[in-house]
């Protein structure tokens, strides 16, 4: 009995383990795809802006305001960044296992608001009580920090989450969706990199010339905005389909595997799983052995892209307090704040993705014969090779700094500009810019690609959890390097007076790390199998 034609036109046009706003199987034709996705990115993007609103000039609050030494503020930042960075992996585990990206977005946005709310708040009360006494209370500080750290919660149900949900608006299994989808992550990053310009620009010269407490209700007034228009898109999204039945979850396949091969008495050979255990175990399927290898495989990848990952968190932080003791006029009577000069960073994404998608690729693509131009770890590993020449050229910068500090004699004279123009520091931004478009992106197309499809938000979480510890990482460097340098009445490398301090030997150190973390990746690499043929 043929199938009418109607129904045949029906199911090609249903897309594959999706469904509508409804439950019912997503059509292809009125769901997902460029019309979705862009409205997931306009959120993105007002997340983006809220958070890099607050993130990008905390170094100078906490200096300011709070009155906090340097490397003390170095840490802060570099801990709250990497917290923030690293809780996606709780809030994409809740998302995958129980609730589902839709409703963690909308719930993690919620707290979001909240914790926005709350640290402009924090904020006027700071400055009301900014006559009377130069550093705020303890009790305002625990208040501002834990304002400080609901943001950060906030960001580890949200950050994971929408991305990989923006990326479930694409067919995986539909061949020019699938190519769109590669897309879609490049695309992501340009427009995030469009609002965090923005944010710069604006949020931050509004923090350093009218006041913080503005400052910070900016950032909270965008993402009450891009909650509404999450929201009003719920319609036309597709929702990946939610399998509650016990040998479909992802967790709970990958889980057993593992349990199955600690009852066999063979960890360390997965293939035991699927093997009878004393107690009558039920065997795991080929596919949740393959899964379970797979995830092992990824944690390898996972480090040495972490340990390369530290440099990254300088340019917040020390790239900022550089630029203050500078020449900051980039036209004559026009002076930036320093940590308007983190713009550079999007200006260069922007920059460099329509070039990466319009030429490396298509050269690439002819020289290799691979659909993608460049494997994902090949570009994992060029934004490695990139990070190591930022932190020489940033090293070498540094020494001119102190170099023409001290043919000026401005050693002991921290309050004194610097005759050197700030443009001297371009270069480093906009290699940072790249090494985003290179290894960032890379990163996060790569783990999101290579885990079941039921964890993909847990993938995304495994390369943020990567940059959140490179984070952490780089807070405890500064703390021993900082000890070891200003021990016995030495002059730290992270002395408060920066005229006196050497980065450029901290920054030589991070340069010889990833050079190390570099080719313990090409070494991982060489041997690593692709979850997806097609992918290779």
């Amino acid at each position: 009995m043929s199938i009418p034609e109607e129904e045949v036109a029906l199911l090609q046009d249903l897309v594959h383990d999706s469904v509508d706003h409804r439950g019912n199987p997503a059509v292809r034709s009125s769901t997902g795809g460029w019309r979705s996705a862009s409205l997931i990115i306009g959120v993105e993007v007002a997340e983006r802006f809220a958070y890099v609103g607050i993130a990008c000039n905390m170094i100078t609050y906490l200096t300011e305001q709070l009155g906090q030494s340097t490397a003390n503020a170095a840490v802060n930042v570099n801990t709250w960044i990497g917290t923030a960075s690293t809780l996606p992996i709780i809030g994409a585990f809740v998302a995958d296992a129980y609730l589902g990206r839709y409703r963690t977005i909308l719930g993690s946005s919620l707290i979001y608001i909240l914790g926005l709310g709350l640290l402009t708040l924090s904020a006027s009360l700071t400055l009301m009580g900014s006559s009377e006494q130069r550093k705020p209370s303890f009790l305002m500080n625990v208040f501002f920090f834990c304002s400080l750290y609901l943001v950060a919660i906030a960001q580890g149900g949200h950050k994971p989450c929408v991305q990989a949900f923006g990326a479930d608006q694409f067919d995986s299994d539909h061949p020019k969706e699938r190519v769109a989808r590669g897309s879609f992550f490049n695309l992501w990053f340009l427009c995030l990199s469009g609002g965090i310009v923005i944010a710069i620009l604006v949020v931050v010269y509004i923090q350093s010339n009218v006041n913080w407490a503005l400052g910070f209700g900016i950032p909270c007034l965008f993402m009450v905005m891009a909650l509404a228009i999450f929201f009003l898109g719920r319609k036309t999204y597709r929702y990946p389909k939610r399998n509650h039945e016990k040998n479909n979850n992802g967790f709970v396949r990958i889980g057993r595997v593992f349990v199955g091969a600690i009852k066999n008495r063979k960890l360390m050979s997965l293939n035991k799983a699927m093997l009878l255990g004393e107690e009558g175990v039920e065997p795991c399927s080929d596919m949740d052995v393959e899964d379970a290898k797979g995830l092992i495989m990824l944690i390898p990848i996972w480090i040495t892209s972490m340990m390369s990952m530290i440099p990254y968190a300088q340019y917040s932080t020390l790239f900022t307090k550089q630029g203050v003791t500078v020449d900051r006029r980039i036209l004559p009577g026009l002076e930036i704040p320093p940590a308007s000069f983190l713009s550079l960073v999007s200006i260069s994404v922007l920059i460099s993705v329509p070039i990466y998608e319009h030429v490396f690729l298509p050269i690439a693509r002819k020289i290799t014969k691979k659909p993608n131009g460049i494997t994902m770890l090949q570009r994992i590993g060029t934004g490695m090779v990139l990070t190591f020449f930022n932190m020489v050229l940033a090293a070498l910068v540094e020494a001119k700094r102190l170099r023409i500090a001290e043919e000026h004699g401005l050693i002991d004279k921290p309050d004194v500009t610097i005759p050197m123009s700030i443009w001297w520091f371009v270069p480093q931004y906009m290699l940072v810019g790249m090494i985003e478009v290179f290894g960032l992106v890379g990163a996060q197309e790569f783990f999101y690609d290579q885990v079941p499809s039921e964890l993909r938000s847990i993938g995304l979480a495994f390369s943020l959890s990567a940059l959140g510890l490179s984070n952490f990482l780089s807070g405890l460097v500064i703390i021993v390097v900082n000890w070891a340098t200003g021990r016995d009445g030495g002059h730290s490398w992270f002395n408060n007076n920066l005229n006196r301090s050497h980065i450029d030997y901290f920054y030589w150190l991070l340069a010889a790390s990833t050079a190390i973390a570099f080719f313990a990746f090409v070494f991982i690499s060489r041997s690593y199998v692709y979850r997806r043929v097609d992918q290779v």
